[in-house]
């Protein structure tokens, strides 16, 4: 059962053309006339006779239309124009400041795997649930219709999208983020044979409709329903929503050969003038964004899509090209080039759930600038002082305050983001927020536990999930857009790491990251970062020596750690920074009872899930045994001179 087919009743281009020919006045019927795929003409009918919208409004990419969808989302008031010209401010519910997790589902029949830690629905319940919720929703609404592609047109990894919404601000959003494609549009579908369809209404944008507010996903169809929903986690669907049917695609079609990830990629300068390509993975809300800019020049922040070229090379392209980045922590300090960009004018912002002061000036938490005495925020009028109904204080702005803009602003974009063969990427990074075990930078010593580094990745949870709190597993950082059975989507990152066809000169080096250690974790008594933010340019240096063979290592039982000497050297070239032994004795030592006590957190959540690969177990099982037989011999914290000793 496809629900749009169903409740649309759309069944042919004629039809279509004739829905066109009543719906659509001369303007928007011309523009629409030159789509001619006959799969994109129906569903796109299917969606108009759902949501019964008054207008139609399709969005070829020109400026003329840019402009319009900018006025239509001031009007609306679902943007506000902010002090420097270009700027805009959105707001989402007070109660929607992240995914609503809780409310997002699958369609799925009984058969289907879906993953474990997701939610699931009938066909049929999900049918009359968006027939109840959807049916007229547009009605004295526009419905804008655009064309998009996740990634540069002619990519073998990038997906053609269609995004119906009722939102200026969606519609705004996702021409800062994604490629309208328009012009292209029919040839990419008929290329690739399928394409993603989202449709969206933000209903009456009121707090009491939230509770019912609901995200769908049906992975046959390939099509995302969203409704009286604003955050653009939920609603911004060629997002997240389709990164899914990306993942999808990776795990049950393309197995072995295509990844669809939750990844920044970024390129390290190295000695000899070179660049080494990075992607890397880590929960939202920790550091992705900071990481990505931590190199020499970036391509994307949030998702990366790679796949086996015929040279034996991985190579990367970025579905987007914008940022939809997280401010809390951003200052000049620590994110010179983006504040840049956030200060200075000349470059096109939406914001979402900062504060705004009377002078119509966003303002954010960690900003390293004056608190102002008033404004208006995510949760309404605020003054320094006021607390909530718990007698707790309010801050300035949400933790999941952000910035959307198109990526060319940035002066460390390169060019190489448009290229449709992508990046050679010769790292892999996986990291979470963990304050008290791991160490700053560790590498697989094989593919397999590379996988599993992966696999193992866990995090405090964030402010970008709405409902959720405390520490939490978070299998590649993209557990809440694996669609299919877990065991499947390992099973897939195992047969792509061990594909025969990656030559030896493109193998990766796969390695965990972790720059959230405390003082506290290593004796001290306090919070405060082991290090300091910008040390994450030195751990990725050091990676790309790394790959190419110009350090040495400790070998571990966790994997491969830097040598001290080496950091040092880097820390001096890289960031004009004294690396002290200490600092580094207290950063890598490993600490046996919480390292043993991680892997059996992973052996017993595993033990949980059907139809595994088995070489989890035995890598976490020998990793395990081998500490347990250094604690006994050596004690409860193993120092690094010890391996260097050894070797």
């Amino acid at each position: 059962m496809d629900p749009l087919h169903t409740l649309g009743k759309i069944n042919s281009p004629d039809q279509a053309r004739n829905l066109f020919a009543a719906k659509l006045d001369s303007i928007q019927s011309a523009k629409i006339a030159k789509i001619k795929h006959p799969d994109v003409l129906v569903r796109i009918a299917n969606a108009i006779a759902l949501c019964r919208p008054s207008n139609v409004f399709i969005n070829t990419g020109s400026e003329e239309d840019k402009d319009i969808i900018r006025k239509i989302a001031i009007e609306k008031g679902e943007e506000r124009a902010l002090a420097m010209a270009g700027h805009t401010i959105h707001f989402d519910l007070a109660s929607e400041q992240g995914r609503i997790v809780d409310r997002t589902y699958y369609i799925a029949e009984p058969e289907d795997l879906v993953s474990s830690l997701a939610k699931r629905m009938l066909p049929e319940n999900a049918t009359k649930e968006i027939e109840t919720h959807m049916s007229g929703i547009m009605e004295n609404l526009t419905m804008i219709v655009g064309f998009y592609m996740r990634g540069p047109v002619g990519s073998p990894a990038a997906n053609p999208a269609l995004e119906l919404t009722s939102s200026a601000y969606i519609s705004h959003s996702a021409e800062l983020l994604y490629r309208n494609a328009f012009d292209d549009f029919d040839h990419e579908v008929e290329q690739k044979g399928y394409f993603f369809t989202n449709i969206h209404s933000e209903g009456l944008n009121r707090t009491e409709d939230l509770p019912h507010a609901r995200v769908f996903m049906d992975r046959k169809y390939q099509t995302t329903y969203a409704w009286k929903c604003t955050y653009a986690g939920n609603t911004l669907l060629l997002k997240k929503g389709n990164h899914r049917f990306a993942v999808d695609k990776a795990v049950y079609r393309d197995r072995g050969r295509e990844l669809s990830e939750h990844m920044f990629i970024t390129g390290i300068n190295g000695p000899g003038g070179r660049t080494t390509w990075c992607a890397g993975a880590a929960p939202s809300g920790c550091g992705k964004t900071t990481t990505a800019m931590a190199g020499n020049v970036f391509i994307g922040d949030d998702l990366a899509q790679m796949w086996i070229a015929r040279d034996g090379s991985i190579r990367t392209i970025n579905p987007e090209n914008g940022i939809f980045g997280i401010v809390e922590g951003v200052n000049i300090n620590g994110d010179p080039l983006l504040m840049k960009v956030l200060r200075q004018p000349g470059c096109e912002v939406i914001w979402s759930n900062v504060l705004v002061d009377k002078d119509f000036k966003p303002h954010w938490v960690g900003n390293m600038e004056p608190v102002p005495e008033t404004g208006i925020n995510f949760q309404g009028e605020w003054h320094q002082g006021k607390t909530n109904d718990k007698a707790e204080p309010i801050p300035i702005s949400h933790p999941n305050s952000r910035c959307t803009m198109a990526s060319e602003n940035l002066e460390n974009y390169s060019p190489e983001a448009a290229n449709p063969d992508g990046v050679v990427t010769r790292i892999f990074t996986y990291s979470g927020r963990d304050a008290d075990t791991m160490p700053p930078v560790w590498v697989a010593k094989t593919p397999d536990a590379g996988v599993v580094i992966g696999a193992c990745i866990v995090s405090a949870t964030t402010a970008t999930e709405v409902g959720v709190t405390g520490i939490k597993r978070a299998p590649w950082a993209n557990a809440p857009f694996i669609p299919g059975a877990l065991g499947d989507y390992m099973d897939a990152q195992f047969k792509f790491f061990n594909n025969p066809d990656i030559k030896e000169p493109f193998k990766p080096v796969m390695a965990g990251l972790n720059y959230f250690l405390t003082h506290r974790a290593r004796g001290g008594n306090s919070d405060k970062l082991l290090g300091e933010k910008q040390d994450v340019k030195v751990w990725l240096a050091w990676l790309e020596r790394y790959a190419h063979n110009e350090v040495g290592y400790l070998s571990t039982p966790i994997g491969n750690l830097p040598c001290y000497n080496d950091l040092a050297e880097l820390f001096d070239q890289i960031i004009d920074k004294a690396y002290p032994r200490s600092l580094y004795d207290m950063q890598f030592a490993l600490y046996t009872v919480k390292i043993i006590q991680r892997i059996e957190l992973q052996q017993k959540a595993y033990k949980n899930e059907e139809h595994l690969p088995e070489k989890l177990f035995k890598i976490l099982a020998a990793q395990k045994s081998a500490l347990m037989d250094l604690k006994e011999k050596v004690g409860d914290v193993i120092m690094p001179d010890y391996f260097e000793n050894l070797t």
